[in-house]
């Protein structure tokens, strides 16, 4: 699959025009959106490989078969059998029988746990998948053929819902706002647009702004300081509250308490991109063609959960959590290759301690086997 120069171009006017009718500065997290999620232009919005174990090629200056990175489905299926655990015993314990999961990607997830359920006799009324990515849509389809029967794509959400709510890497990838401390000054950094490329496509540039917004912590100290905040993703799960009528929501993904999140040595912020599993720290350049994404604040998505009436079931390291839902009976009857990509889920260099699980619940408490031990949310 390529990205054909004239969709570069095109998503960089697309952008150039929303600056120009906003008086030519956005705020970064518009800018974002519009990078990722732009209908037809955006880097999950085009067609191109995101998700595999190998980097793209570029032949004749075209881009070629490979990805941009890896996520735990992608690197072995034990990853969603092993979630399955979880799932079929919040299922059984919320008196649920339906599977919500948020951007799904390449379906890969969906497919693992779908599987691990069949095989566990657990009969499900529907597997609801919401992702506001058409091509994605298209390939998830299609992997989830099998299971046609019970999978469903939706664009927005009911009014109520009921079951086991799934979210892997997906908060990540939510637009932020960017916070930039300058001689003891807070702005809010945005993008404005720079000098046109010698082809006359586009260029952006950074501009700051004063604000009142403020991280939700003190940051000592009088240096320069560059941090996110994270209103999209508190919104996201504040509807998640709103609609959960019944179940349970389980959310895995990369980032930190609050007080490790705006430690005043974390002075450069968390946002990344990710192009043929390669990292950069630069989202005007490239617009299109990578990831964006930023580090949750797992601090603010419990308080965000909390105020729309979901209650914490745990907080706890990947690796933890995965050894508590079974991974390692598992692994002792995969093979060599299986193993070695497994470990990776759970080893502290690797996904084990950087990635993280929350989980809530709607209704009455209840001990959910991933957070049986190890349990952190006293971190929070």
């Amino acid at each position: 699959m390529t990205i054909a120069p004239s969709l570069t171009n095109a998503l960089a006017a697309h952008i150039a025009q929303g600056l120009s009718e906003a008086g030519g500065w956005l705020p970064f997290d518009a800018f974002m959106s519009q990078a990722l999620y732009a209908p037809g232009l955006g880097y999950y919005a085009h067609g191109s490989a995101k998700f595999g174990p190998l980097p793209y090629t570029v032949s004749d200056g075209q881009r070629q078969a490979g990805s941009d990175f890896v996520t735990a489905p992608e690197m072995t299926p034990l990853f969603g059998w092993t979630l399955a655990n979880q799932v079929a015993q919040a299922l059984q314990v919320t008196g649920t029988s339906e599977v919500w999961e948020f951007g799904a990607g390449s379906g890969a997830l969906a497919l693992q746990v779908l599987q691990a359920l069949k095989e566990k006799g657990v009969v499900l009324s529907k597997y609801t998948i919401v992702d506001i990515s058409g091509s994605l849509r298209t390939r998830q389809q299609a992997k989830l053929a099998e299971f046609a029967d019970v999978v469903c794509w939706v664009d927005a959400l009911p009014d109520t819902m009921q079951g086991v709510v799934l979210g892997n890497e997906v908060l990540d990838a939510m637009p932020v706002k960017l916070l930039a401390r300058d001689q003891g000054v807070w702005n809010e950094r945005g993008v404005a647009l720079g000098a046109p490329s010698p082809d006359d496509t586009p260029t952006f540039v950074w501009q700051d702004r004063p604000t009142d917004l403020r991280p939700p912590l003190d940051i000592p100290g009088g240096h320069d300081y560059l941090t996110e905040i994270h209103p999209q993703g508190e919104s996201f799960i504040r509807t998640l509250g709103d609609k959960l009528s019944a179940g349970a929501v389980f959310l895995l993904d990369y980032g930190f308490p609050e007080a490790e999140y705006y430690h005043p040595q974390r002075h450069m912020g968390t946002l990344m991109c990710h192009q043929a599993h390669q990292a950069d720290s630069d989202p005007l350049v490239a617009v299109g063609h990578k990831d964006i994404t930023a580090h949750v604040n797992f601090t603010g998505i419990a308080l965000a959960g909390n105020n729309a009436g979901l209650d914490v079931l745990g907080y706890c390291n990947q690796a933890r959590f995965l050894m508590n839902c079974g991974l390692l009976t598992y692994l002792e009857a995969a093979d060599l290759p299986t193993r070695v990509m497994a470990q990776k889920l759970i080893m502290e260099h690797e996904m084990g301690e950087l990635f993280k699980v929350i989980g809530f619940y709607k209704g009455e408490p209840w001990q959910a086997m991933g957070f049986e031990h190890g349990d952190k949310t006293h971190t929070l």
